[in-house]
């Protein structure tokens, strides 16, 4: 690789310190958590909605809409915060999530889907795509998407 000797490994940016982080105190949350499954799955989509409200707010109304196109259209799927991030589980696997344009100092949204989902078509696939808005066509890729990722 042409110049790969001139490149230092420097570690982890803060940002990814700072996901890394937020997962250890999600995972600690989680284990904590008392009551009913019920009780659990409110207070974990309780996380999730105070972590978009949270946001800026050109992402902040893109999560806002994924997170009712999901509820309405995948009801198997489970609200929960992974590395900080809005995501939504199957069977307590993250299948999705939405990652804020601010999160990693991107200059876009990223809506993405993990090996759970089952999106596979042929060799290769996409499993992430870049959001600027969310239109009714981007609604309709998305819930289309969820949908299949689903099974």
């Amino acid at each position: 690789m042409a110049g790969a000797e001139d490149s230092a490994y420097e570690g982890f940016t803060a940002e990814e310190r700072a996901a890394m982080k937020e997962h250890a105190q999600e995972q600690k949350k989680a284990a904590r958590r008392r009551g009913s499954r019920a009780e659990k799955a409110a207070e974990a989509e309780r996380d999730v909605l105070a972590k978009i409200a949270d946001m800026q707010e050109s992402d902040r109304v893109m999560a806002e809409r994924i997170h009712a196109l999901i509820k309405a259209n995948a009801p198997a799927l489970a609200p929960r915060l992974w590395y900080g991030m809005p995501a939504y589980a199957l069977n307590g696997k993250v299948l999705c999530f939405f990652q804020s344009a601010e999160k990693f100092k991107s200059r876009y949204a990223t809506f993405g889907f993990n090996d759970v989902a089952k999106l596979d078509d042929g060799p290769m696939w996409p499993t992430a795509f870049a959001l600027t808005e969310v239109t009714p066509e981007v609604e309709e890729r998305i819930v289309e998407l969820v949908k299949r990722a689903v099974g």
